[in-house]
């Protein structure tokens, strides 16, 4: 198995977390595991954004050209990262109001109202994991147990009161991409 996966959104949506935790989880479970974290000026509006490469073997290079596996959480993201799927890879993004999702022909493309699911969730940040539960379902790449795992093992404590919220939407994420069509 060896999984490219990029992950963006705007600066506050949660895209580095959500990669650090697949990152986390793989690490956990004995994978081979690179993360690469955007930072600089995009993180304070503009598209923030990460690449997490998952292997069953070493991991040659931590670059990314075309990405298995893409999630999109605001329209940007879509823009920019959505054509840059391999072939045959995937493309999942939040349901917005007025999103176009980019011509991106060949891909599995899996569209989930996140945002929607986390507010009602009582836990606005917590639609990155919403995705990230998606994510799960449709690649099968990690357990979602083992993300669960890694969320309670690595959360900070700052932020253990959405620790709970988090477990719900990537439960929630994972049950909507289960129920789609192959």
């Amino acid at each position: 198995m060896h999984a490219e996966i990029v992950i963006a959104g705007f600066g506050g949506q949660g895209a580095l977390f959500a990669g650090q935790m697949l990152a986390y989880a793989a690490m956990d479970a004995g994978q081979h595991v690179t993360w690469i974290p955007s930072y600089g000026p995009e993180m304070r509006g503009g598209t923030a954004h990460c690449t997490v490469i998952i292997s069953d073997d070493e991991i040659g290079s931590p670059l990314v050209a075309h990405p298995s596996a893409v999630i999109a959480m605001n329209q940007p993201s879509l823009d920019k990262y959505g054509p840059l799927v391999a072939p045959g890879g995937l493309l999942i993004h939040s349901a917005l109001p007025g999103a176009i999702p980019p011509a991106c022909p060949g891909l599995r493309r899996i569209e989930i109202p996140a945002n929607a699911i986390a507010d009602e969730l009582g836990s606005p940040q917590a639609a990155n994991m919403v995705l990230v539960g998606a994510l799960l379902a449709a690649t099968q790449i990690l357990p979602l147990a083992t993300v669960e795992a890694a969320l309670v093992a690595h959360l900070p404590e700052r932020h253990r009161n959405v620790l709970e919220a988090n477990r719900q939407a990537l439960r929630q994420g994972a049950a909507l991409a289960a129920a789609l069509p192959l």
